[in-house]
């Protein structure tokens, strides 16, 4: 026996009668309260300085002079700011990628994968469709870092579906198999001339605009700033976000609640894949203008670590990802300006997710044991 509700909150809510799928089900629309989750990881992002500054003393280097230069160099000036929001983009659009999947129970950690199979897709498709205006070339150019990013999510997808088959697995497999494919391409059939391993570079009709002349800052950022806010709708104002949180929830309870559990798995995975294609499209157009090989230091994987860090929220992820592209990019001047090794600002990005993301990634396992 079923009903509809009329909550306000959800377009409708399918309700077997029972009460324990009732109390599962019920949990995903439930307010949450938030503030003790985001004092958390204030607390912990703190404690993550305070040790790395434990660290420095250590090694014989001043805390005070090198976070001063971080700082100084991740917010001091206008070309600081554009080359962090510049190195936060791509995370955000990987920390959502990881996000989407992880709402329905899955954890797609293939989003480097199939960041680098839009990256490819979108700098064939900008390069080789010539003589078209921007307003046409830049959105199918984007459409295909999506397009294919999201076909590399629906493999693992289906092999979920079909066979069982974990997607730990396969879309980490997967991100190996992306890898070495780009770097195929990269350096025989759609290699530029010279010794660089990169493609042409794009016509000006498939660049995203630069934002500040100085630095790397693409219009790109606005791309990931609306995505923010489509996920967010997407996740808690939509059937089909609600869906998805419920089959992350309980699968069990969603099934008797007529949820189709196939069918929310491959549509978490290829949207997962699609956001992360779309991410690696906007790099290229923004930030590289052409395909060039390693060009990603790892930001799937750091997709991964930002999203726990941001507390599995969009809006949450997107200032994770701001602080994570501090880090990188005031490394770099806190380097130059203190002498302090660049291997400090690695161990402070691993400082943030060890104190951050593996508490709430433990409490966030235990929460669906009980």
């Amino acid at each position: 026996m079923t009903h509809r509700s009329g909550r306000s909150d959800d377009t409708w809510l399918v309700v077997v009668m029972s009460e324990e799928t009732r109390t599962d089900l019920g949990r995903i629309t439930d307010p949450v309260d938030t503030t003790n989750e985001v004092v958390f990881q204030i607390i912990a992002i703190l404690m993550a300085f305070i040790v790395g500054a434990l660290v420095l003393l250590v090694t014989g280097y001043s805390p005070i002079e090198a976070y001063i230069g971080m700082m100084t160099g991740a917010f001091g000036n206008i070309f600081g700011i554009g080359q962090t929001l510049t190195h936060s983009t791509p995370i955000i659009f990987t920390s959502l990628a990881f996000l989407v999947s992880y709402k329905a129970g899955l954890f797609n950690i293939g989003g480097e994968g199939q960041f680098l199979m839009g990256a490819i897709a979108s700098a064939v498709t900008g390069i080789y469709l010539e003589g078209l205006p921007g307003i046409i070339h830049i959105p199918l150019t984007l459409l295909a870092g999506m397009f294919v990013g999201g076909f590399w999510g629906l493999i693992p997808a289906l092999l979920k579906s079909r066979f069982d088959a974990h997607e730990v697995i396969t879309t980490m497999m997967l991100s190996y198999v992306a890898q070495y494919f780009t770097s195929y391409l990269v350096n025989f059939p759609f290699k530029a001339p010279g010794w660089v391993s990169q493609t042409e570079k794009l016509p000006a009709s498939a660049e995203l605009a630069r934002l500040i002349p100085s630095s790397q800052l693409s219009s790109g950022i606005f791309i990931a700033i609306a995505l923010v806010g489509l996920v967010w709708f997407l996740l808690n104002k939509t059937i089909l976000g609600y869906e998805l949180r419920a089959i992350g929830l309980n699968p069990s309870a969603a099934e008797n609640a007529g949820i189709k559990i196939n069918r929310g798995v491959i549509v978490s995975l290829v949207l997962s894949g699609a956001i992360a294609g779309l991410g690696g499209a906007v790099e290229i157009m923004g930030t590289h203008k052409r395909f060039i090989d390693g060009f990603s230091p790892g930001y799937g994987w750091d997709g991964l670590a930002v999203a726990l860090v941001g507390g599995l929220d969009p809006v949450g992820s997107m200032f994770a990802s701001i602080l994570f592209g501090a880090l990188r990019s005031g490394g770099m001047i806190m380097a130059r300006a203190s002498g302090v090794p660049t291997d400090i600002n690695i161990l402070l990005q691993g400082l943030v997710i060890l104190f951050v993301a593996a508490p709430a990634l433990m409490r966030s396992v235990m929460r669906r044991k009980k």
